[in-house]
């Protein structure tokens, strides 16, 4: 593989990329309460508009919706419970008004549920176990990348004809075997592989997930917020599988 060429053709991308990461750190040092729960709102604002983009949702209403239900995450103890009493309040009102629209429905299923789960890991986990979560997936979804690039010859899904067997296997490994490693900090090695493992192929999925929600809408991309890498949903696709898995993993296992 010509990592020359593969640098210039993605240049943008690095970039971006780059830039992205830096901040992260930037929020991960700092540690803050109020702020980790601002910026994970302000995400999940961009995704759940790119997500009723995706599924040709005008019904502005919605995102009303979803300021209030972010906002009593804030104040709420256990922050993913609330996806039901949001559910439960957009049916109410469907029902009230006669205006039965399932479609209306799901935002709130993708990606408000894994958002209020991503939330919940900090939460109840602190922010040491939502950069395992970073490291987990980051590193699935760049291996993956790579490892496709440089010896990927089999299709893995005809959802994402771009994706290669060997690639995610490769992803799937580095995310694992790194991931485990830092999990060691906080469970056994056991535990710590096995919640790595699962994240990773979840994150997978994530990925392929959105993948077919853009072929069934006929874009490329979710949105242009970040040059080279697409929309929000493109970027947090991986953590929106990947949080919800080890979130119950955690509170099941650990």
């Amino acid at each position: 593989m010509n990592f020359k060429a593969l640098y210039e053709s993605n240049k943008q991308r690095v970039f971006t990329g780059l830039v992205m990461v830096a901040f992260a750190a930037v929020i991960a040092f700092l540690n803050n309460a109020l702020l980790t729960w601002l910026i994970l709102g302000v995400m999940y604002m961009f995704a759940f508009y790119e997500a009723m983009n995706l599924f040709e949702i005008k019904d502005n209403k919605l995102f009303v919706y979803a300021v209030l239900l972010w906002l009593a995450a804030f104040i709420y103890p256990n922050p993913d419970d609330l996806i039901f009493l949001a559910l439960i309040g957009t049916l109410s009102v469907m029902a009230y008004t006669k205006k039965l629209d399932y479609k209306l429905l799901a935002p709130f299923f993708y990606p408000s549920i894994s958002m209020l789960f991503l939330y919940a890991l900090y939460h109840d986990f602190g922010m040491s176990v939502l950069i395992w979560l970073v490291i987990v997936v980051a590193l699935t979804d760049t291996g993956a990348y790579f490892v496709g690039k440089s010896i990927g010859k089999t299709p893995f899904s005809p959802t994402s004809p771009n994706k290669t067997l060997e690639g995610v296997l490769g992803g799937v490994l580095i995310g694992t075997i790194v991931g485990a490693l830092y999990g060691t900090f906080f469970i056994p090695l056991w535990l710590s592989l096995l919640i790595a493992l699962i994240s990773s192929v979840a994150s997978v999925f994530g990925d392929l997930f959105e993948s077919y929600l853009k072929r069934e809408a006929g874009v490329k991309d979710s949105g242009n917020l970040f040059p080279g890498h697409g929309g929000m949903l493109d970027r947090l696709d991986g953590y929106l599988f990947g949080g919800v898995v080890m979130v119950i993993l955690l509170r099941g296992l650990a």
